[in-house]
């Protein structure tokens, strides 16, 4: 849109070269508009990366400890996440390196998110997208213990989330994953609220602005400007297909 803008006033005012001109900063604002202050530079895009996994897997390993042991199927959860990322040999070691290290009990994850927030806080959305990545960690042994909530529950507020914007993120999670194949029953339309993270009593106009964030939070190419690894956009993709899936079962259910 900037862009535009941009072009149309550069070149009434200053021709052919300020149209040009007004193309670059017009797209140097649509640019801090998508990826916030913290993805303009995509020359950072690597390193944005290597802090977001290395935070990331710091952060399962911890989690995974958090109530006293590391389960199987946390494990397994987090073998199938190396799996789905494609990970060499060496990335994989390291990953491991960072999961252990974090799984530590004496290992103090505090300066890790300090370097997260310098390095990627001022990004959009990874902040969200990390925070969910964890969550769905916590429930991948069907059993969301206190500690871990505990755990989660600090590393929100390290992020710079407020206790009531942590437990809404938390629920629609929870809601954001067993849509295939439902009907409008009363309990699977309660679910797809709680998914959007709107109310049944919320107008058609909130609902369908609660979605549209919610798919520009997960579009792939914003999430790769910002720094999310090329291979995680289709876990992503998932989670966006699941938020679809919920606002089509609120759609039939209004007739919207």
């Amino acid at each position: 849109m900037f862009k535009f803008i941009g072009v149309v006033f550069g070149f009434i005012f200053l021709g052919f070269w300020g149209g040009f001109l007004g193309f670059f900063v017009g797209s140097f604002f649509d640019r801090m508009r998508d990826y916030g202050t913290g993805g303009m530079n995509p020359l950072q895009n690597a390193l944005r990366q290597g802090v977001f996994l290395e935070t990331l897997f710091i952060s399962m390993g911890k989690l995974a400890k958090a109530d006293g042991h590391v389960s199987q199927d946390e494990i397994n959860h987090v073998e199938q996440f190396m799996q789905k990322l494609g990970m060499t040999a060496d990335h994989r070691m390291q990953a491991i390196a960072w999961f252990k290290q974090g799984s530590d009990q004496s290992f103090d994850i505090r300066p890790t998110y300090a370097r997260f927030m310098n390095v990627c806080g001022s990004t959009k959305d990874l902040k969200q997208v990390l925070l969910v990545y964890l969550i769905v960690m916590a429930l991948a042994d069907g059993d969301f213990h206190p500690a871990e909530q505990a755990l989660l529950n600090d590393i929100s507020g390290y992020l710079g989330y407020d206790q009531a914007t942590f437990k809404r993120l938390i629920e629609m999670v929870m809601n954001q994953s067993h849509f295939g194949g439902q009907t409008n029953s009363a309990e699977a339309l309660d679910g797809a609220y709680k998914a959007l993270g709107v109310t049944k009593d919320s107008t058609d106009a909130e609902i369908k602005r609660a979605h549209r964030k919610l798919m520009s939070q997960y579009h792939p190419d914003k999430l790769m400007g910002q720094g999310v690894p090329e291979d995680m956009i289709a876990m992503a993709t998932e989670q966006a297909k699941e938020i679809q899936l919920a606002y089509d079962l609120i759609k039939k259910s209004r007739n919207i």
